[in-house]
């Protein structure tokens, strides 16, 4: 064999191995053209809108019994269920019971709407928002505890799947309470009573009086 080819057979050899090269990027272009889309927009998927798009469905001005402003809640509907996020100040600090209660009016030393005989302030804005259909800490109205920081602020940004803004707005409205007392959660062991909870922790956690409340009202409103 001659172990010099000629020009000839060397260009010959080019061309096959170029056309190889050209056949296997084909090969690949196929392949990926068969691939899902990667720049396809993960928002489009079956062609419905996401649930929540970041604006309010309602919100809150939180005041004390001497009208003062304490701050804001915000009510912002999401994939999960309900954002809710509260921004307040001047309050005593250490744990508070938060509640959602299930009349939208905001009256100090006001009368309890079910028992006239008890006034209080606030007590205008009725028991908590589902009350009748279960027992604390089971109503969609019970949100976790409020932590106030030694300079009176509290800020905290949670989501619950018990609310929706047909809640927070339906016919009778709804208001956002701040309580005197920490919430139990009705959380009694039996060895501190046997026969469980009483009727002060299964209907409220024995969270104290209403020191802060706030009518929610929808965004646009």
């Amino acid at each position: 064999m001659d172990p010099h080819p000629s020009t000839s057979s060397t260009r010959e050899g080019r061309f096959v191995r170029r056309g190889m090269c050209l056949a296997a990027a084909a090969g690949l272009l196929a392949l990926s053209a068969c691939g899902p889309d990667q720049t396809q927009d993960p928002d489009e998927g079956d062609g419905a809108p996401p649930e929540g798009d970041g604006t309010p469905a309602a919100t809150a001005q939180v005041q004390d019994a001497d009208g003062t402003e304490l701050g804001t809640a915000e009510f912002t509907e999401v994939d999960d269920g309900m954002e809710v996020r509260v921004d307040l100040s001047e309050l005593e600090p250490g744990h508070h019971g938060l509640h959602i209660h299930g009349i939208g009016v905001c009256e100090p030393d006001s009368t309890d709407p079910d028992d006239p005989s008890e006034t209080g302030d606030f007590l205008s804005a009725g028991g908590h928002l589902g009350g009748d259909a279960s027992e604390h800490p089971d109503h969609p109205g019970d949100l976790p505890s409020l932590l106030v920081n030694e300079d009176g602020t509290a800020q905290m940004t949670f989501v619950s799947d018990r609310l929706t803004a047909q809640d927070l707005l339906d016919e009778d409205g709804t208001a956002l309470i701040v309580h005197s007392d920490p919430d139990n959660f009705a959380n009694i062991p039996e060895r501190y009573a046997p026969d469980g909870p009483d009727e002060d922790s299964t209907g409220a956690g024995d969270a104290g009086d209403r020191v802060a409340c706030g009518v929610i009202e929808a965004a646009d409103a």
